[in-house]
């Protein structure tokens, strides 16, 4: 199979055949030519070197017009070479697969740092096409840009970076735990994290209060937000980085981990024109991303969808945000009574803190409106509880409260090291009367970091308030009594969703007792 340029066409002057592949495997390639030739180079003329065949290096090439490059890279290495044609996506899905393991760790860098001038920081930042293709950059810039890439590497949500009397230790999040991942001379401390300020447009100068920013970067081609937080301690200003994935906001309900019947019971809820649904947990326990989901579900250019948040996380397309700017008085009560006056049908809060925001989206789903928020609470029936705490009457409450789904992450036995087991008597009477023939682990591997885990999943309490529910939110009853006919009613608790999953593979039982209380 091969290509034929256009007759017209006056860069190629000449009508070319080349042979075409379809893919590039890590068979065709030879890394040892990878670090002949610039990742800046390979990307401008979307070239990727794979190896010799019959005494000439081969070349994916994404267009004949590519031709003179290859030529360039001929006589860069003085030997003969030949052209192949492939997609421009997997040329470049290659070029960024492989070249980001040419990178060196963060600790590299660190051990780079001796003899070298540890006050040398540009004050003036260009923001790189990617960060891999940023080389011999002063140390504490490639100090911080190598931290970067390693933790979006290795699928760390957050990088710590915590000062002490006598050392610096940075940390990552990866899938819910905190590692130390680096130690770097306490001398390095006051520049990296000028430079993490630098970059996040914050003030250096300012040493006594608390900043927050954000950075927007590429690193092998994914688009990457981090924001940035930083709060003064008694050695020194503390950091830490969350980053996000700006492709995270296209999950599923079925991908965060809802059941099939949990997804189908929200897909009814979320047809209709009125009522709160609320996302319950603690902080990072996945609320945010759990709404984001269910407005990927229903973002159809039928319905005028808005949110007010903070901050405002992911980017959603034909969906309206405003992010929360406590400065200047946008709050998320001003800024919903604001949403009200743009004729919304769908409504997401980021967080209901407030008796007053919480009238105002009652108000909201009272008047025609479907209302999505979140709340800080153990689990579903604590949240009746705690709006009434705030102030909010029962009769309104029962009026307008349709569903309350309470989560945590668990993490994710790696496919790769997976691996079954009987499990013991002190762990079948955690299952009590279901308990399974055999439970599932991970042995630890190179891809896994030899943690047996790789990624996270929610566990959920989907609490339905029904037509029977609301009788029993009017009597303002305790968060005790609600659970008690909620799960009469087929509630299925944080525990027994989390024992489901033990059961059936997808993490493990010591994961479900570390984070779901015992019921």
């Amino acid at each position: 199979m091969g290509i034929k340029t256009a007759d017209n066409d006056d860069s190629i002057p000449y009508a070319i055949c080349l042979p075409f592949r379809e893919r590039i495997d890590d068979s065709d390639i030879d890394p040892s030519f990878l670090d002949r030739f610039p990742l800046s180079f390979v990307k401008k003329n979307l070239v990727f070197p794979l190896k010799v065949e019959d005494g000439r290096l081969i070349v994916a090439v994404a267009s004949p017009k590519s031709l003179y490059a290859v030529e360039d890279m001929g006589r860069s290495i003085g030997a003969p070479v030949s052209a192949v044609l492939a997609p421009q996506d997997k040329i470049l899905e290659a070029i960024n697969r492989h070249y980001e393991r040419l990178s060196g760790s963060a600790q590299e860098v660190v051990n780079e740092l001796h003899g070298e001038s540890l006050d040398v920081i540009a004050h003036q930042f260009e923001e790189p096409k990617d960060l891999l293709e940023l080389t011999n950059e002063a140390p504490i810039i490639r100090l911080l840009n190598s931290l970067l890439f390693q933790a979006v590497k290795e699928r760390a949500s957050d990088i710590h970076i915590e000062p002490f009397e006598r050392e610096v230790d940075v940390r990552f999040r990866r899938d819910g735990a905190l590692s130390s991942v680096l130690s770097p001379p306490k001398v390095v401390q006051e520049a990296l994290i000028s430079r993490v300020k630098i970059m996040s447009g914050l003030d250096i100068a300012e040493k006594r209060l608390p900043q927050d920013g954000r950075i927007r970067l590429l690193v092998a081609g994914r688009d990457i937000d981090v924001r940035v937080s930083v709060v003064p301690t008694t050695f020194g200003e503390r950091v830490v980085l969350r980053l996000l994935d700006r492709k995270g906001a296209g999950v599923s309900l079925q991908e965060i981990g809802l059941s099939a019947a949990q997804t189908e019971a929200m897909d009814g809820l979320l047809r209709r024109n009125n009522g709160i649904i609320l996302a319950t947990g603690p902080t990072g326990s996945g609320k945010t991303t759990t709404l984001y989901a269910a407005m990927n579900r229903i973002n159809f250019h039928e319905r005028n969808i808005i949110t007010v948040e903070d901050p405002v996380e992911y980017q959603l397309r034909g969906v309206g945000q405003i992010q929360v700017n406590t400065k200047i008085g946008l709050t998320f009560a001003r800024g919903l009574r604001s949403i009200l006056r743009q004729d919304p049908d769908v409504i997401m809060v980021g967080e209901i803190r407030d008796i007053e925001t919480a009238e105002m989206a009652i108000q909201a789903s009272l008047t025609g409106h479907l209302v999505l928020s979140t709340l800080h609470t153990n689990d579903a029936p604590s949240a009746v509880t705690r709006l009434v705490d705030m102030g909010v009457m029962p009769f309104l409450l029962s009026s307008s409260l349709t569903a309350v789904l309470a989560q945590r992450l668990v993490r994710v036995v790696c496919n790769n090291c997976r691996e079954e087991y009987s499990p013991t008597e002190a762990e079948l009477t955690v299952f009590g009367g279901r308990a399974p023939k055999r439970l599932f682990r991970g042995r630890g591997c190179d891809k896994c970091m030899k943690t047996g885990y790789s990624g996270q999943t929610g566990i959920f309490e989907f609490m339905h308030v029904d037509n029977e529910m609301r009788p029993v939110i009017l009597k303002n009853p305790d968060s005790a009594t609600i659970r008690k006919y909620a799960a009469s009613r087929g509630m299925r608790t944080l525990r027994e969703d989390g024992l489901d999953k033990a059961a059936s593979g997808i993490t493990t039982l010591e994961e479900v007792v570390r984070v779901a209380e015992n019921d």
